[in-house]
């Protein structure tokens, strides 16, 4: 009986699992908002009507996001983690004040590279390891994972009814609201910090930078990352052309979209742990991204066909974002945990200012077929470094026998 009580999460760590994904979330849920409607209102900026600069302000966040990462991440092994969180949640909300006041396109890219500064998915994620017991960090690790996937979910059918009712400097400032109320989950809610031992840095980041496994899941959540923001540079004005929808009622489109998404992520992720079916799910998941881009740029022309590729990228995109954290932390070796996390959250962030780059400049220089037709690279290029991971380096601690394979 003891032991099947002491393999239980506890309350504080079912408290520290919820408290720190709606952290993740009410930050995540900021910058989503702006994800579905940005490219539209830039155009009523000076210089807006640059797909470009549009692209470079969806971008600009994940360039500071990827230089600062890794440095928020160290910064908490020496100062604390919930300093540190504090620090990166104020500069975030001071960018998203400052985007909310721009007058033009270049004071919005300004205001994003401040929100970016605020790079604090390290210092929480390793805050998650503290708090959490070996036999448990898979779960709070998909609590915060899922966290993210239901905050894109709500994003994409409440910011077209924000900006109908609010504008763009509203979701703005929303945004820098909901950082500031996410402080204060941090200093009241998320438990303290105990003191960790902590090994030599240095060795430990080559480790998990070095390890083939590891390297493939980062591939991965760069190129997951970069599609989406990619994504939002063109699709908002397809809605708008070829589905003849303004942008005040696409929450139509996404609604239902998100709705059926759910409904076959929540199983998929079920069968792939119950089961042990992880890399297939996770293989399936890739591969419906292929299908999903292909279909973007060569069938969606209509309003049906643009909502049957946006279920499917909802329903790959939710997956792969709740298991990605998940089996980072299963495949770290426990004792560099921060280091690879950090190392993952970092080529999340350098995707997404590439989406933007890269998105706006194809759409610019050859059209929306050019953004869609390199997705559908990038993803087939992840799924071949996904058939090649090898299984059992999926399966959960207790099934692979704790090993380090």
């Amino acid at each position: 009986m003891t032991a099947l009580i002491t393999d239980r999460m506890s309350r504080e760590e079912r408290r520290a699992g919820i408290s720190l994904a709606a952290v993740f979330a009410l930050r995540m849920l900021g910058l989503f908002l702006i994800l579905p409607v940005f490219a539209i209102h830039a155009r009523e900026l000076p210089s807006g009507d640059d797909a470009a600069l549009v692209g470079m302000a969806l971008g600009a966040y994940g360039l500071t996001q990827a230089c600062l990462q890794i440095a928020y991440g160290a910064a908490s092994d020496r100062f604390g983690r919930k300093p540190v969180i504090v620090v990166g949640l104020l500069l975030f909300a001071a960018g998203s004040f400052v985007a909310a006041g721009a007058s033009d396109i270049y004071l919005v890219i300004v205001g994003r590279v401040l929100q970016g500064s605020g790079a604090i998915s390290a210092a929480v994620t390793a805050l998650a390891a503290d708090l959490t017991r070996e036999q448990h960090l898979t779960k709070v690790m998909a609590m915060i994972g899922s966290s993210i996937g239901l905050m894109f979910a709500l994003s994409m059918v409440a910011a077209p009814l924000l900006y109908s009712l609010v504008g763009m400097s509203g979701i703005f400032a929303l945004t820098g609201v909901l950082a500031l109320l996410a402080i204060a989950l941090v200093l009241k809610v998320v438990p303290a910090a105990p003191m960790v031992p902590r090994q030599p840095a240095w060795p430990s980041f080559i480790e998990v930078l070095t390890d083939g496994r590891l390297q493939r899941l980062n591939f991965g959540v760069l190129a997951l990352h970069l599609m989406l923001t990619a994504m939002w540079v063109v699709l908002p004005a397809e809605l708008v052309q070829a589905g003849g929808l303004p942008v005040s009622d696409h929450w139509q489109v996404y609604l239902p979209a998100l709705l059926l998404s759910f409904l076959v992520m929540v199983p998929a992720i079920v069968l792939a742990e119950r089961f042990a079916h992880v890399k297939l799910v996770f293989n399936l998941a890739i591969g419906m991204l292929i299908v999903v881009e292909a279909g973007f740029g060569l069938f969606a022309n209509g309003l049906h066909s643009l909502f049957v590729c946006l279920t499917l990228f909802f329903t790959a995109f939710n997956v792969l974002e709740a298991m990605q954290p998940s089996l980072i932390s299963r495949i770290a070796p426990s004792h560099a945990k921060g280091a690879a996390l950090g190392i993952y959250n970092t080529t999340q962030a350098i995707g997404l200012f590439l989406g933007g780059v890269i998105g706006g400049t194809l759409a610019k220089n050859a059209g929306a077929l050019a953004v869609w037709t390199v997705g559908a690279a990038l993803a087939a290029v992840w799924l071949i470094l996904g058939l090649t991971l090898p299984a059992s380096a999926l399966r959960r601690p207790e099934a692979a026998g704790q090993k380090h394979l």
